[in-house]
């Protein structure tokens, strides 16, 4: 592991936490003023302190940089384990990225208990980011579980009229989720050290640790009964974050109560924390089982692809639609995941990037409309483009990035994961380009009936187009989605290590496949042979 830099790791993951105790002790709570600039000076701050990752994080080795190891609960091997690969860092600035905006757009969205909104706000900035900076599972679940109390307040206190029963319906999904995926650390944990006495598993007989760098090195000789079981465990909580069919439907009705920035936030970055899981977990960990999931996981997610974008379609709630979407997409993604090969994996965490992206702006332009009627009904709607055309312009833009048009991002990941699925099975392939079709058809219908023909409702022809900080909420967004589209190959190159040290492994279990080309015209052999790529060394 690299320490170099590794305050900086820290430094950006707790300051969200920092800010949030400052405004807890120093600033009133009448005076909300000071309390919004505070808040969005730390994400602001944090987003700038962040940026340094993208320029110091060095390309030509798969091992974990900006590390920080220091002993944490010494009696059962638990360590303060920090470190971020290229794939980890591109969510970070994403995370960071939308931190900012989600903060800066709540300036007028919310009017009540300001001041523990933003609050609330920053410590889950900390509990994502912690997540993907954790290499000791410990750290990980803590930071896993630290994350759902602030955002189960943020739907609960200023969510919509059901707020109560998707807050506690997002918070029960979870938890079970985890707890399930608690047993299956401790059971990889006990099995590398003392062994699994209640089966008759005997152990390796290593010391004691959580250490997830070290447990890689022993995940071959998992046997295979025990990799089922522990992926079992991981799968059904990362399928609930992400969230896969069928465990998708506290997502619906948490994007619909929670408040704009909620939504965001929820798009962007906690549902990629369960395809982080995959890759950073699950694929590397548990080869055998992996490769053995693969019909059934891909099963599922053809499902969602389908079933999201079909109820997407027949939604008549501008956000419950965007909100289906996102089962959709995510089906999508996770198909790039276990096509198991180069091309399909390099999509799917490029994928990541741009749904949160796209879906996180598209949240963000139904909220601004949503706070000057506060009616998200399509049909209430129609003709605004000729009062609104600034947000007309934004809202095509955006949908045509969701869509998957060329030169902007949803094209270059979509094109990756539809070859890595036909690499994988015609099936997939087709089924996959079905999801593209249908997502076109409900976006763009969607468009349509909002943005074209008569202005016929009243309540529409005083409507104000964007200000100028609605304006700066959505232009970094769509600047990113114009950059990945015309020109990925810096985002390539920070992800082309991880890709290819979670080829290597997995290839393990499947020595005869085609694990696809690699990007930038270096082979998997190649990589495989080169010492420096062993992860975590």
């Amino acid at each position: 592991m690299d320490t170099q830099y590794g305050w900086l790791l820290n430094l950006i993951c707790y300051l969200p936490l920092a800010g949030a105790l400052l405004i807890i002790f120093f600033i009133k709570k009448e005076n909300t003023g000071a309390v919004k600039l505070a808040a969005v000076s730390i994400a602001a701050i944090d987003f700038v302190l962040s940026l340094p990752l993208w320029f110091l994080y060095r390309t030509d080795g798969a091992e974990f940089q900006f590390a920080t190891q220091m002993e944490w609960i010494p009696s059962v091997g638990a360590q303060y384990l920090f470190g971020v690969d290229g794939f980890a860092i591109l969510l970070i600035l994403l995370t960071t990225l939308l931190g900012f905006i989600s903060v800066y757009s709540s300036f007028t969205a919310i009017t009540d208990r300001e001041k523990e909104y933003y609050v609330f706000l920053l410590m889950l900035q900390t509990g994502m980011m912690g997540v993907f900076c954790a290499l000791d599972f410990v750290l990980f679940y803590v930071f896993w579980e630290v994350m759902l109390v602030p955002m189960y307040f943020l739907i609960g206190v200023w969510g919509g009229p059901r707020k109560l029963y998707a807050a506690i319906k997002f918070f029960l999904y979870t938890l079970v989720g985890s707890v399930l995926m608690l047993v299956g650390i401790l059971a990889l944990y006990f099995f590398n050290a003392g062994g699994l006495k209640a089966i008759g598993l005997p152990g390796l007989g290593n010391d004691p640790t959580f250490s997830i760098p070290h447990l890689y090195t022993i995940a071959p000789q998992v046997p295979p009964e025990l990799q089922f079981w522990i992926f079992l465990a991981f799968f059904v909580g990362f399928a609930i974050k992400v969230p896969m069919f069928p465990f998708h439907t506290w997502l619906p009705d948490a994007h619909v109560e929670a408040p704009t920035a909620g939504s965001v936030i929820l798009a962007g970055v906690l549902l990629k924390m369960g395809t982080y899981g995959f890759v950073r977990l699950s694929l590397p960990l548990l080869p055998d089982a992996t490769v053995k999931a693969v019909p059934w996981v891909g099963l599922l997610s053809i499902i969602a692809i389908v079933y999201g974008a079909l109820v997407a379609m027949a939604q008549k709630d501008m956000k419950k639609l965007v909100a289906y979407s996102s089962v959709s997409h995510m089906g999508f993604i996770t198909i790039g995941i276990f096509a198991l090969n180069d091309p399909g994996l390099r999509g799917a965490i490029l994928q990541m990037l741009n749904h949160g992206v796209s879906t996180g702006a598209l949240f963000l332009l139904v909220g601004i409309v949503y706070e000057r009627r506060h009616n998200r009904l399509i049909a209430e709607y129609g003709g605004i483009a000729k009062v609104m055309p600034i947000y007309a312009t934004f809202f095509l833009i955006i949908t045509m990035s969701s869509i998957g048009l060329p030169t902007l991002n949803g094209f270059i990941g979509e094109f990756l994961i539809l070859i890595g699925a036909f690499n994988h099975s015609w099936v997939w392939a087709l089924f996959a380009a079905s999801g593209i079709v249908l997502g076109a058809a409900y976006m763009l219908w969607l468009y349509q009936r909002v943005f074209f023909g008569e202005l016929s409702n009243e309540k529409n022809k005083d409507l104000k187009d964007l200000n100028l900080r609605e304006q700066w909420t959505i232009i970094p967004l769509i600047v990113l989605a114009f950059w990945i589209g015309l020109y990925p190959k810096p985002f390539f190159d920070r992800m082309q290590p991880t890709v290819d040290n979670v080829m290597k492994r997995v290839s393990v279990a499947m020595p005869e496949a085609d694990l696809g080309f690699s990007y930038g015209g270096e082979s998997e052999t190649d990589h495989a042979e080169n010492p420096q790529t062993k992860h975590g060394e």
